[in-house]
C-alpha cells in the first residue's frame, strides 16, 4: 500500500490494515473524555453554584460546592498531567502521535488532501478519500480547536487555582503571569468558561463527525481509537 507520507491519503492499495495509534495514545484519549465530562459539569456548577440545601441552615453543614471544587480540581490536575505525558509521547511515539501538535503548511499535499476532504464534506464529491490517521481536515480541527484550546483551559485553570495564594508564593509564580497577561481575575474567568464552551463545541462536533466516518467513510474510525488499527472497508 503506498501512503502520501504528510498527508496520510492512501495513494494505491492493495489495502492493508495499519497500526495508527499506539496504546498511550489511545489510554490518553480516553482520560482526557473521562476528565473533560467531569471538567464540565463540575466546572459549570462552580460557575452557577447550587442553591442552599436548607433555609437557615449554617453553611458549615454543608460542602457542596467545596466537594465540587475538590473534584473539578482533581479532574484538572488528572487532565494536566495526561497532557504533559501526552507531549512526551508525541516526542518518542510514531508519526501519529504528533499529528495533533502541528500543521504541515508547507506541504502541498497536504493542502490537496484538505480541499479533497472538504469537496467531501460539503457533498461535491462522493466518496472520501482513504488516509492513515487524521485526514487534514480532522487535522486542523484537532490542532486548533482541541489542543490549542486544551492550552488555553489548562493555563487559565491553573492560574485561577494559584489565585488562593499570594502573590510572591510558588503557585503565583509559576501562573500569576496568566492573570498579569489577561489583566485581571474575572478576565481569567471568563477566557476559562468561554473556552469551556468552545471545547464542547468541539467535542459534540467531534462525536457526530466520528459516528458518521465510521459508517459512511472507506476507513474505521471508532474502532481505530479502541485497538489502534485502522482497516480499511473498500478499495480506492
Amino acid at each position: 500500500m503506498r501512503v502520501e507520507p504528510v498527508s496520510g491519503r492512501v495513494l494505491a492499495g492493495p489495502l492493508t490494515d495499519v497500526y495508527v495509534y499506539e496504546a498511550p495514545v489511545r489510554l490518553w484519549h480516553w482520560v482526557t473524555v473521562l476528565c473533560f465530562t467531569v471538567l464540565a459539569v463540575t466546572g459549570y456548577f462552580i460557575s452557577a453554584p447550587l442553591p442552599a440545601l436548607a433555609v437557615g441552615a449554617d453553611a458549615s453543614d454543608y460542602f457542596v460546592t467545596g466537594w465540587i471544587r475538590m473534584v473539578h480540581f482533581t479532574a484538572g490536575w488528572l487532565l494536566a498531567v495526561a497532557f504533559l505525558v501526552r507531549l512526551y509521547w508525541a516526542i518518542v511515539g510514531n508519526h501519529h502521535a504528533r499529528t495533533i501538535f502541528h500543521i504541515p503548511f508547507w506541504s502541498g499535499a497536504w493542502w490537496k488532501g484538505l480541499f479533497r476532504q472538504a469537496g467531501y464534506y460539503a457533498f461535491v464529491r462522493r466518496e472520501s478519500d482513504h488516509w492513515v490517521g487524521h485526514n487534514p481536515m480532522a487535522q486542523a480541527a484537532m490542532f486548533f480547536m482541541f489542543t490549542l484550546g486544551i492550552v488555553v483551559m489548562i493555563l487559565t485553570g491553573f492560574a485561577l487555582f494559584a489565585q488562593q495564594y499570594a502573590w510572591g508564593t510558588t503557585w503565583m509564580n509559576l501562573f500569576g503571569w496568566v492573570t498579569v497577561l489577561l489583566g485581571e481575575p474575572q478576565m481569567v474567568r471568563t477566557v476559562h468558561i468561554f473556552t469551556m464552551w468552545y471545547l464542547l463545541i468541539f467535542a459534540l462536533v467531534h462525536m457526530y463527525m466520528v459516528f458518521r466516518e465510521d459508517i459512511m467513510s472507506g476507513e474505521s474510525v471508532i474502532g481505530t481509537m479502541v485497538n489502534g488499527i485502522r482497516m480499511f472497508k473498500r478499495e480506492p
